[in-house]
């Protein structure tokens, strides 16, 4: 038999290695406990469901616009402070179609134009001129450099051919840059010269033309109008057909959207808010020739007190010297300006 001594010093050291071992236990079970407090209770499954996202509602069934005041086609107010970006996609400025989401005027009288459009302080007493990049939407990586190095006056016209323009739109918005939806009309050259097959037609009955405009106008949401030109093709030979350019305007008017005419000399739109372009300035897109035409807008821009030019082809040359022109323009008594700021009134039709 063991020692007294020896027996009560083993029976000792059993008790206190139960008692560390415990103690290690109760330490990990409020140090869980201490975490589960700190993160706080569980959501129960109906709040957890509160919390995801709900999809974008639209109206079910179109209805006709109501009547708007010639405010509702403006832009809104200068803020206070420089704006940081534009809103996404109102659901109150939307109506289902048989394409998709399409663009209408709310109960309340509010426009795409008013909602998505760069506010501008219309006292501005400078010569305005503005600029619009097309081309956008097909290559990502250079529609993403645009809108990077691009100041946020500069107007983008996306092609509605865009595979996923969502995320790209998305930053364009939130560096307050205002868009067009590119409409691919038959330009001269037809067929040789092609605008893809949704483009509207000369040679296409009304209703084969009214299902691509749906269908145009559904690519995406959030643009405060339209361009007559997707790329280089600024549809000549649609826009010669007066009536079907003018149905065209009024689709656009009826919607709440603005129309811009990508012919130099053309008159301006008569059935719609909206201006005449009055430069290309890539062709040739050559960077001697891009800052010539640059120039030649700024003159224009002083001797009639604003100008608007169109870049067809968006291009590493083209984004570079656009934005080293644009970010120089108002030291030299300019100011920039995005197109909801450059758009007139009608000249026939009511636009109320």
């Amino acid at each position: 038999m063991a020692p007294p001594i020896l027996a009560w010093r083993r029976l000792a050291a059993g008790w206190r290695a139960l008692i560390g071992a415990w103690a290690a236990l109760l330490l990990v079970f409020g140090g869980v406990v201490g975490v589960l407090a700190w993160l706080g209770p569980l959501p129960a499954p109906a709040e957890a469901a509160a919390e995801m996202p709900a999809p974008l509602p639209v109206a079910a069934e179109p209805s006709p616009p109501p009547a708007v005041t010639e405010a509702a086609f403006r832009p809104a107010p200068t803020p206070a402070a420089p704006p940081r970006g534009i809103a996404g996609a109102d659901p109150a400025l939307l109506e289902a179609g048989a394409h998709g989401p399409l663009p209408r005027i709310g109960a309340d009288g509010r426009t795409s134009i008013r909602a998505y459009g760069r506010p501008f302080d219309r006292q501005e007493a400078r010569p305005r001129v503005g600029l619009v990049i097309g081309g956008l939407g097909m290559n990502a990586a250079l529609t993403e450099e645009a809108i990077r190095r691009l100041p946020g006056a500069v107007t983008l016209a996306f092609s509605p051919y865009s595979p996923y323009p969502a995320l790209l739109l998305d930053q364009a918005r939130a560096r307050g840059m205002e868009v067009l939806l590119a409409l691919p009309l038959e330009p001269a050259g037809y067929p040789l010269t092609n605008p893809g097959n949704r483009a509207l037609l000369t040679g296409l009955p009304p209703t084969e033309n009214d299902d691509r405009f749906a269908w145009l106008l559904s690519r995406f949401t959030g643009y405060v109008g339209a361009i007559g030109a997707i790329g280089p093709m600024r549809g000549e030979r649609f826009a010669a057909l007066g009536e079907q350019l003018g149905a065209l305007q009024d689709g656009l008017r009826s919607r709440g959207l603005l129309y811009v005419d990508p012919r130099p000399g053309a008159r301006g739109p008569d059935r719609a808010w909206g201006r005449t372009i009055d430069l290309v300035v890539d062709e040739p897109a050559t960077r001697g020739e891009i800052e010539i035409k640059l120039a030649e807008l700024e003159r224009l821009a002083r001797e009639t007190g604003s100008a608007l030019g169109y870049a067809g082809e968006a291009s590493p040359v083209l984004i570079d010297r656009a934005a080293a022109w644009a970010a120089s323009v108002e030291s030299r008594g300019l100011v920039l300006a995005p197109v909801t700021a450059l758009m007139r009134r009608p000249d026939s039709a009511r636009a109320n």
